[in-house]
C-alpha cells in the first residue's frame, strides 16, 4: 500500500518545476513504486502558455481546477478547459496548453515517468531504468 501526501512531496526531488517558472509537478507516484504507471498533480501558472509532448507515454487529465484552452497541434482543433474536464493523448499529441486561470491537473502516464526528469524538446524523457528490487529472500522482482 503506498499512502502520500502532496505536502510531504514538496521540496523534494519529486517536486519538478518548469525552466521558465510556468508550471511546477508534484511526482506522487513513479516507476519505481513499480504499479505500471505514474500519478503527478501538476498546476500551471495563469496567463502562460505551454507546449507539450510525450513522445513514449500515453497520458490521462483530469482537470480540478481552473479554465484554459487545449490546442491539438497536429489537427488545429482547440477544446475548452474547466474543471471536470478530461483529455487523453496517445504518445504522438504535440499539444499547447494556455491557462486563463492557474490550472490545477491530476495527470496519469503509461508506461511511467521514472523520476525527476524534464521531457526534451521532442518530448522524449530520458530512457532511465529502474533498478530491480529484491524481496526478503535476496531475490529481484519486476
Amino acid at each position: 500500500m503506498i499512502v502520500r501526501t502532496t505536502q510531504e512531496i514538496t521540496g523534494t526531488d519529486r517536486e519538478v518545476a518548469d525552466p521558465k517558472g510556468n508550471w511546477v509537478s508534484k511526482r506522487i507516484v513513479l516507476g519505481g513504486d513499480r504499479v505500471g504507471f505514474s500519478f503527478h498533480e501538476t498546476t500551471i501558472k495563469a496567463g502562460s502558455v505551454n507546449e507539450f509532448h510525450y513522445a513514449n507515454h500515453i497520458e490521462a487529465v483530469w482537470l480540478v481546477e481552473g479554465e484554459g484552452e487545449l490546442l491539438d497541434r497536429e489537427t488545429g482543433t482547440t477544446y475548452p478547459l474547466a474543471a471536470g474536464t478530461m483529455y487523453m493523448m496517445d504518445k504522438y499529441d504535440r499539444h499547447t496548453v494556455t491557462a486563463k486561470t492557474q490550472l490545477r491537473m491530476l495527470c496519469v502516464f503509461n508506461p511511467p515517468v521514472v523520476g525527476t526528469e524534464v521531457h526534451d524538446a521532442d518530448g522524449v524523457y530520458p530512457l532511465v531504468e529502474v533498478p530491480p528490487v529484491e524481496d526478503a529472500s535476496g531475490k529481484h522482482r519486476a
